[in-house]
């Protein structure tokens, strides 16, 4: 990342180039993505939300995952209201799943903890060790901080939704996870991830405490690629979003070529014929 936010402010350079980051240090990434990345010596950046190494954080979508996966017929409390949803395929659950995901990060932080927590103990998925088994702890992710190849980011401690929290939560979060991965890596930590990253979890404001937090950068995950010359602002960097929700491999090549996003030209142009 320190190579991004160089590159971003100087002339553009012949030689393409990419940069890998993963969101929220889970064992999945040490388990299957590691092994592969050093075996071809391939640098890249982990964001970590401080809570989940420390056997505390919430991670409200995996409950919600393994309640739909279980189950064909789900009751919760929503707002005051009680919902039933009955859903047997694999369609409707993935449906279901992205209308409760999206209801879920609606709530204030505190309301989505209760609602997540109401569900999980009515259909008895333990969502505190459910958390602490996906998450790397701190000892898994010193043999990360050891390696030169990679670079290690914040993001956040509890990894909330930013734009659900007042002002002075949010930037809280941010200077928090900061300061508690510096004091376990011994080391600055100049990157930043807005938690979830999409139009909806952060505001304008929230770049701007990435700034006032002591970050080099921040990442989004806005599609797009970033553009030299300063002509991307560094706290509010896009990213190419690859969660496995999409599988073809022909897709990707076209994401990370930049032809996604680059300018259309009027057909028939000048420029468009040159």
């Amino acid at each position: 990342m320190d190579e991004v936010c160089r590159r971003a402010v100087t002339l553009p350079e012949k030689r393409r180039f990419v940069a890998l980051t993963f969101d929220g240090a889970s064992k999945d990434l040490a388990t299957f993505a590691y092994p592969v990345l050093t075996r071809h010596a391939v640098p890249f950046t982990i964001y970590v939300p401080t809570a989940f190494p420390d056997g505390v954080g919430e991670a409200w979508w995996l409950g919600l995952e393994q309640v739909i996966a279980r189950e064909s017929r789900i009751i919760l409390m929503m707002g005051e209201k009680e919902q039933r949803f009955t859903v047997t395929d694999d369609a409707g659950k993935r449906a279901l799943f992205s209308h409760l995901e999206g209801w879920l990060r609606s709530l204030p932080h505190a309301n989505l903890s209760a609602a997540i927590a109401d569900l999980c103990t009515r259909y008895r998925v333990d969502l505190a060790a459910l958390s602490r088994e996906a998450s790397m702890n701190w000892e898994d992710l010193a043999r990360f901080a050891a390696d030169p190849l990679v670079t290690i980011g914040s993001a956040t401690v509890n990894y909330p939704d930013l734009a659900n929290l007042t002002d002075p939560a949010a930037l809280r979060e941010m200077k928090m996870g900061k300061a508690v991965a510096e004091s376990a890596f011994h080391r600055e930590i100049r990157h930043s991830a807005f938690p979830f990253g999409d139009r909806a979890s952060f505001r304008r404001s929230h770049v701007v405490m990435a700034e006032e937090a002591g970050f080099a950068s921040a990442v989004s995950t806005i599609p797009g690629i970033v553009e030299a010359e300063g002509r991307t602002n560094l706290r509010a960097l896009p990213r190419i979003c690859w969660n496995g929700r999409v599988g073809s491999l022909r897709l990707l090549r076209v994401l990370v070529s930049g032809a996604a996003f680059a300018p259309v030209r009027p057909t028939g142009s000048a420029t468009s014929r040159t």
